[in-house]
C-alpha cells in the first residue's frame, strides 16, 4: 500500500472512531429538561405574530409578519 491508501483509511477509520464515539456517549437534556426540545413552546402563550414565507419560481421571495 502506498502513502495515498494509508492516509485515505486513516481518514475513514477516524471517522469511523468518531461516529461510534458520537452515537455512544451520554446527552445531556437542553434547557427545556427532560420531557421536551429546547426549541418547543412548552404550552405557554401563543405567539402575538404569524410569520409567512411565499416565495416563486421567478420571483423574488417575501417574509411577511402579520399581527394575530
Amino acid at each position: 500500500m502506498d502513502w495515498q491508501q494509508v492516509t485515505a483509511l486513516a481518514i475513514v477509520a477516524a471517522t469511523a472512531g468518531w461516529m461510534v464515539w458520537s452515537g455512544l456517549r451520554r446527552r445531556t437534556p437542553g434547557r427545556a429538561g427532560l420531557g421536551g426540545c429546547p426549541g418547543c413552546g412548552q404550552g405557554g402563550e401563543r405567539p402575538r405574530e404569524r410569520v409567512i414565507f411565499h416565495a416563486r419560481r421567478g420571483e423574488r421571495p417575501e417574509i411577511r409578519i402579520r399581527p394575530r
